[in-house]
């Protein structure tokens, strides 16, 4: 087959993608071989493919494909997540458009059209993951509102309540007053507000003194049942155990003690309002505090507050409060405050902590054996750092609420009739029972995920043969909603923790280390990046810069480097492919070639020497350094070495000579090809397709290459980097003084006899690679005179320049080329050394400065060099 002159991946990936899915190898194979697994993360079904994804599933699909390639039983499966919030926004937002009030159609109307919607739109992201080359076995896709999903979340909340761990009562919650649903942490987006924080005299009773407060939210004033001072505040001490008149609302409140409060921030005394602030509703607990909702479900002020005040807004209640203390003289003094205030992340509403009747979960029994399962080793977190982390939010857990005010979503299976309560998986029998109107948290369906995708209550054969599964790749920001809770489940619901490894992706940011965001426009369309380089380059260009677990800064000038890697792949694959006569066979086997000569042995002892680094990365889910040393053997040794020393035979006379140059080339080129297939699968598939022999498949189903440790050979390695160095040396020598591509230079070489057998073994190379006429070598050998030097692993050679150049011209235009550095140096150096300049140029330039500072010192060493070398 002719190769095309260069690579298009228009031309690739749709063809191949096609004949992958065709050919049923993203499923998993029958048989009794070890097994792997991987559950993607569900995304929102009302998501679209963004960067972060990128990451995210290429490093699935990479070890996906990899355990396909050892002969696993790979099962890697996919869908998406129902996404209460995010979804019933979307369609109320749709039905708006079309003049339809959700209320006015009722629960069963509304959750026609949301399914409606959902099969419309809610597969967008799944296609868009077969574009980045995406393995999985989609017969399997999985949605957390399939009815065999849905089953098993009602199991799982029919158990937990029957075993006493989910109850129902009042507690403090994140509140969406225009969502008018409870939120999870996870929802509430903390952004930066610069506003004020107001000091107030609260009077004690009974006394001239007062206690001075401060507060960002005035309006809740309103609420506060006592002040809170540290025990240890000796300021405090005499009026503990008194009251303050809580100005406005005329109420008397406690003045208490609690460890909580830190007497060095502020005044070192807390209004404490138990009903809307988590913190005080804690010290409210441990101190028997009255508890006053002054919120109406949509943030208004109730009747629990002053008749004046009843229905305002907070920021209207707050002007009026404050207003209302200057004009009690009980206003201290206001300043400016910055400060994080949470929104909703659907509504973008200021979230309220509001006290509400809910469903909540105990979590303390769940807790214990999630933590052992880390500790003890059976859960490996990938980097070790997060499971401190872990830890720590699992030792201070809080009992978690999961029930939404929502119609979209996994109704919660509890019905009311009268004083009787009924839970089960299937609706109670007989008159009069009226089902809760609340829906599940999202995370308590998704908590499921490992085992209810696999059919889960029933014990189906896919239990059995892919739970527990081996590794979960996700982000740390969802350590707690997610990660911590599945491993919960699955050791409460099946006695198994539901995965052996956690690999912590990196939050991708701009260049500037800002989140990616369609408000600050640094998000690019992942989508038109793959248009533009393919998704190959994508894929390579994003894994090169994504160090495990660290946050990556993103530039387009990653993925340039990615597109740049998959052409040269391409043109050293293309070369050996031209030079590959009709009776040329292609081998499998290096065992098997005969005639190979020390280079031979060397490129594959570097191929085997590879192997086993990227193994070891692969053990320790250090896939960026895996990518990067497959990376190198194939740019550096194989296509900027081994190729260049293979074209002197392959472009040689002896046909022995030419076909064991190929073997080798395709031999090396063949495996490097099984490494990067699961980094860069489609161009990896496509050169292939050229170089599989008759028997083969496609790469997908190729066997992944094991490293042989005895074709290791570290001495042949040693002395061909020397000669790697010789040959580079006087390579820089001829750039640096211009010595003509046209004329060979003679060698010189003062050698001592430990490494002279090298200019024997390999004096062909040299010679062809560095452009020399002679070599003479020995310990004994005196430098010529106008000569030029380099000294290499203890080896010095010396390049005799005359005839080579005109040496004149030369000194001439290296001694130009000095006087013009040395002005450029001191033009630095007088920036550098003037203070002024120092103390008030930005970092940026300061930093611009010492660069070029350093650059122009060390291109003035080296001309100064080569000048030397001439006279």
């Amino acid at each position: 087959m002719e190769i095309s002159k260069s690579y298009n991946q228009n031309n690739v990936e749709q063809k191949w993608y096609k004949k992958w899915e065709d050919s049923g190898s993203f499923s998993p194979s029958s048989g009794t071989a070890e097994s792997f697994t991987i559950m993607i993360p569900p995304p929102n079904v009302t998501g679209i493919l963004h960067i972060g994804h990128i990451l995210n599933n290429t490093i699935q699909d990479i070890l996906v494909r990899r355990a396909r390639m050892q002969g696993k039983r790979t099962l890697w499966l996919p869908g998406t997540d129902h996404a209460s919030i995010a979804t019933e926004a979307k369609v109320t937002k749709m039905l708006e458009s079309r003049g339809i009030d959700k209320s006015s159609i009722g629960r069963e109307k509304f959750l026609d059209h949301a399914m409606e919607w959902k099969e419309e739109y809610g597969g967008t992201i799944l296609m868009q993951l077969r574009r980045l080359g995406a393995s999985c076995d989609w017969s399997r896709t999985s949605f957390t509102m399939d009815p065999g999903y849905s089953n098993s979340v009602l199991e799982a909340f029919v158990r937990l309540y029957n075993d006493g761990l989910i109850y129902r009562g009042e507690k403090l919650i994140n509140w969406d007053p225009k969502g008018q649903t409870a939120l999870s942490d996870e929802e509430v987006v903390h952004k930066e507000h610069t506003g004020s924080l107001w000091y107030f005299r609260y009077p004690v009773k009974d006394s001239d003194d007062y206690i001075v407060v401060a507060t960002t939210r005035p309006e809740t004033m309103l609420g506060d049942t006592g002040v809170a001072v540290n025990p240890s505040d000796d300021r405090y001490k005499n009026l503990v155990g008194h009251t303050v008149v809580l100005p406005i609302s005329g109420r008397e409140i406690p003045i208490f003690s609690d460890s909580y409060v830190d007497k060095d921030f502020g005044t070192g005394c807390v209004k404490v309002t138990p009903a809307h602030d988590p913190n005080d509703f804690d010290m409210g607990t441990r101190n028997n505090l009255e508890v006053i909702n002054i919120m109406n479900p949509d943030s208004s002020l109730n009747n629990n507050v002053p008749p004046s005040y009843e229905g305002l807004y907070p920021e209207d209640a707050r002007t009026k409060i404050v207003k209302e203390m200057e004009g009690l003289e009980l206003l201290d003094k206001v300043e400016r405050h910055s400060h994080q205030v949470g929104h909703s992340e659907r509504t973008d509403a200021i979230v309220q902590p509001y006290i509400s009747k809910q469903w909540f979960m105990n979590m303390e029994k769940l807790t214990k054996p999630a933590l052992k399962a880390v500790k003890n080793g059976q859960i490996n977190f990938y980097p070790e750092r997060w499971t401190k982390t872990y830890n720590h939010w699992l030792e201070n857990i809080r009992d978690w609420c999961i029930s939404r005010q929502l119609w979209w979503g996994h109704r919660i299976p509890v019905w009311y009739r009268e004083d009787e309560i009924y839970c089960g998986t299937t609706p109670p029998v007989g008159d009069g029972w009226q089902q809760d109107e609340d829906v599940l948290d999202t995370w308590f369906s998704s908590w499921l995920w490992p085992f209810a995708t696999l059919g889960w209550p029933d014990e189906t054969n896919d239990l059995k043969d892919f739970y527990p599964t081996q590794s979960i790749v996700t982000g740390p920001d969802i350590i707690f909603f997610w990660v911590a809770r599945m491993i919960m489940a699955g050791i409460y619901f099946r006695d198994e923790i539901p995965f052996s490894n956690v690999c912590f992706n990196g939050i991708i940011r701009d260049e500037k280390g800002r989140k990616m965001s369609k408000s600050l426009g640094n998000s690019p369309d992942p989508v038109e990046l793959m248009d533009e380089y393919g998704s190959d380059a994508l894929r390579v260009g994003i894994l090169m810069i994504a160090p495990t677990g660290l946050d990556i800064l993103f530039s387009k000038d990653k993925i340039e480097h990615g597109r740049n890697f998959v052409n040269k792949l391409w043109n050293s694959a293309r070369f050996i492919l031209m030079n590959k006569d009709k009776n040329f066979r292609i081998s499998s086997d290096f065992n098997l070639i005969e005639g190979t000569t020390n280079i031979d042995r060397w490129i594959v002892s570097r191929l085997e020497t590879s192997i086993g680094k990227i193994d070891k990365y692969y053990n320790q889910y250090r896939l960026n350094d895996a990518l990067k040393t497959v990376y190198d053997f194939t740019r550096k040794d194989f296509c900027d070495w081994y190729i260049e020393f293979a074209k002197i035979r392959l472009y040689g006379d002896d046909p022995m000579d030419r076909e064991v140059a190929f073997q080798v080339s395709s031999y090396v080129l063949r495996n490097i090809l099984k490494l990067l297939h699961p980094f860069a699968p489609f161009v990896t598939e496509e050169l292939w397709s050229y170089l599989k022999t008759d028997k083969e498949d496609m790469i997908l189903t190729e066997s992944y290459p094991m490293q042989d440790i005895d074709l290791v050979s570290d001495s042949i390695e040693e002395e061909v980097e020397i000669v790697k160095n010789i040959i580079s040396s006087v390579r820089n020598v001829r750039a640096d003084l211009n010595i003509p591509p046209s004329k060979e230079a003679d060698l010189a070489v003062r050698v001592n006899s430990k490494v002279s057998d090298l200019f024997d073994l390999y004096q062909n190379q040299i010679k062809r690679l560095a452009r020399v006429g002679t070599i003479a070598f020995g310990k004994d050998i005196k430098k010529p005179r106008k000569s030029a030097t380099a000294v290499v692993d203890g080896i010095e050679i010396f390049i005799p320049l005359e005839g080579l150049i005109d040496l004149e011209a030369e000194i001439k235009r290296l001694e130009k080329q000095i006087d013009d550095m040395q002005a450029r140096l001191d033009n630095v150096n007088k920036k550098l050394g003037n203070e002024n300049f120092v103390s008030r140029a930005p970092k940026e330039v300061i930093r611009n400065e010492r660069d070029k500072q350093k650059r122009y010192r060390d291109n003035l060493d080296k001309l100064k060099a080569n000048l030397n070398s001439l006279i």
